[in-house]
């Protein structure tokens, strides 16, 4: 579909720390909220290959940590959105590895954000020839995600625009944006949090604008 709107989004992914991340894993984690919200271009791009080096390095540290895993496929799927293009499509395909081990280990991890982001690649990645995307399995694995956090702002921000991109239940988009809104900030992500903030205004704008015609 649109690797153009890939992960503003990325997916983005902005979940709360877990106490069993270490600093390394936390450090890519603040730093991926510094990236992703950048102004797009050539010094974004330069700046999420870099972070892509170092959740690498971070995973070979930690290798039996989901946390990292997770992270490392946030970073790779946030790097294809700012990348575009086919070559994109390769590292979207990292990041799917990453995840899926990431939930071998512990689907729990991150309050279900593995699936959540999952289901974010599997709606955002072009369809078969071109691409693995696929809208049944968008939506299994958004809702395992959400069933593990159901008041979460992301995961609920996901959904809702997950049916509003890929379905017509737009009023059904429109009370999962609700949740997303009223989901509580987290301390320890300030940035993250004002900027799918950002994001979920944009999206109610338009949801609410179609809903009109």
């Amino acid at each position: 579909m649109k690797f153009s709107l890939f992960i503003m989004v990325l997916l983005s992914l902005t979940f709360s720390a877990m106490a069993a991340m270490t600093d390394d894993v936390k450090l890519i984690q603040s730093r991926w909220a510094e990236v992703n919200y950048m102004p797009d271009g050539d010094t974004k791009e330069k700046a999420f290959e870099q972070l892509v080096e170092q959740a690498n390095q971070t995973v070979l540290i930690n290798h039996n940590l989901p946390e990292a895993l997770v992270w490392q496929g946030i970073v790779y799927s946030s790097y294809a959105g700012a990348k575009g293009g086919l070559g994109a499509l390769g590292l979207a395909k990292k990041a799917r590895k990453a995840y899926e081990a990431a939930i071998e280990m512990d689907g729990s991890v991150l309050n279900g954000s593995a699936y959540t982001s999952l289901g974010v690649l599997y709606y955002k990645v072009p369809g078969w020839p071109l691409g693995f995307g696929n809208d049944k399995k968008a939506e299994h694995y958004l809702q395992k995600g959400l069933a593990l956090n159901s008041d979460g702002i992301d995961a609920n921000y996901f959904y809702a625009e997950y049916l509003y991109e890929e379905t017509d239940r737009l009023n059904q988009a429109l009370d999962y944006l609700h949740k997303a809104e009223q989901a509580k900030d987290r301390p320890d992500r300030p940035k993250a949090d004002t900027g799918r903030r950002h994001e979920i205004i944009e999206l109610k704008k338009r949801i609410e604008e179609d809903l009109k015609d």
